[in-house]
C-alpha cells in the first residue's frame, strides 16, 4: 500500500497489516481502494483493502541526500532489461570493472543478462566494441525510494508522477 503524507506527497510503501492498523487507529485514511474489491475481515468488521492511503497529520520527512544503491534498485531502474542486448536482465554489471578501479555506484552499474555479463567479464566496453544506449545515472529522488522498493501498483501512478 502506498502511504502519502497529509500533503499528498509519497512517503513509503507499507504492508497490508500496517495499513489496516493505521486506518483503524485513525492515523490514516483510504484515498483509493484496490481495484479488484478485496477486503480484510474480522469477526465484527470488514475493511476494504486500500491501495493508496493518506496520513491524517503532516509528518516532516528529513532530507535524504541520495537514494541507496541496491541490486534490485538497479534492476528496477533499468526495467529489468539488459543494457547491452535488451534481453531480460537478472544480474548487474559494472561498466568500468571493479578490478580496474570502477566504483560500485549508480553511475557505474547497469542491469545485464547473464550471457552479456559473462561475455564482458572484466573488460572495458571499448575493448570489446560495445556501447551503452543510455548511460547509467542515479534515479530521481522523488520516486526513487518508493519505486525501487516494490513493483508500483497502477493506482499509484497519479501520486508518483506528481512527486517526480
Amino acid at each position: 500500500m502506498l502511504l502519502l503524507n497529509a500533503s499528498f506527497e509519497p512517503l513509503a510503501v507499507v504492508t497490508a497489516k500496517r495499513a489496516i492498523v493505521l486506518m483503524l487507529s485513525g492515523k490514516a485514511e483510504c484515498v483509493e481502494h484496490v481495484l479488484d474489491g478485496g477486503a480484510f475481515h474480522s469477526e465484527n468488521l470488514t475493511v476494504p483493502a486500500p491501495s493508496v492511503m493518506r496520513l491524517s497529520r503532516y509528518v516532516r520527512v528529513p532530507y535524504r541526500r541520495a537514494v541507496p544503491m541496491t541490486r534490485s534498485g538497479v534492476l528496477r531502474r533499468d526495467n529489468r532489461r539488459c543494457a547491452y542486448c535488451s534481453a531480460r536482465a537478472d544480474t548487474i554489471d559494472h561498466v568500468v570493472p571493479r578490478s580496474r578501479g570502477g566504483a560500485h555506484s549508480w553511475d557505474n552499474c547497469v542491469a545485464a543478462c547473464r550471457a552479456c555479463n559473462s561475455r564482458k567479464a572484466d573488460r572495458m566496453l571499448d575493448e570489446i566494441g560495445w556501447t551503452l544506449a543510455v548511460p547509467p545515472a542515479p534515479p530521481s529522488r522523488a520516486g526513487g525510494i518508493l519505486v525501487l522498493a516494490v513493483e508500483p501498483h497502477p493506482t499509484w501512478e497519479p501520486w508518483l508522477q506528481a512527486a517526480a
